[in-house]
Order: C-alpha cells, then structure tokens, then sequence
C-alpha cells in the first residue's frame, strides 16, 4: 500500500474518532430545550421520532418518558439540511 492512501485512511479514521464525540460530556438537549431551540413544538420531535422512517436528529431514549439529544448529533443534524441559495436555484 503507497503512503499517500495509507496517510488517508489514518485520516479517515482519526476523523471517525473524533465524529465518536464524548457523547456523555458534549451536551444534551431534552425534546422541550430542543424544541425551544428550533422553534418547533415538543410534538413535532416526538412526531419526527415515531415516524417510520425516524426523522430529525439522532435521539437517546433513557425511559419510555425521557428522550435526550446530544448537541452533536443536532448540530450533524442540522448542518446536513442547509442548503445553498446558489446550488438551490
């Protein structure tokens, strides 16, 4: 294997690593701080959670009752629906 593809799957996989966030020290959000901070109501992100397929952000369910979001889960989340005004058009 050449160093140049070897030096980009050490990339990769340093990228990986570091997409494999601290999830536990990172930040979360429960469905009303998420809400609050999208300006939706707390229904949209069970409605978006129980849809088949699930939509919106990745989510942890700890109980029936309590679900979390991680900040860089919404953040992914969030990036992967901007869309460019000049590649819209």
């Amino acid at each position: 294997m050449n160093q140049s593809l070897m030096a980009q799957i050490a990339d990769l996989l340093s990228r990986a690593a570091e997409d494999r966030a601290d999830l536990l020290h990172s930040g979360w959000y429960t469905t009303d701080q998420l809400a609050d901070l999208l300006g939706v109501d707390a229904s949209t992100l069970r409605r978006w959670r129980t849809s088949r397929p699930a939509q919106g952000p990745h989510f942890v369910s700890l109980t029936n009752r309590v679900t979390m979001y991680s900040a860089p889960d919404v953040q992914a989340w969030l990036a992967s629906r901007r869309t460019d005004p000049a590649q819209a058009a």
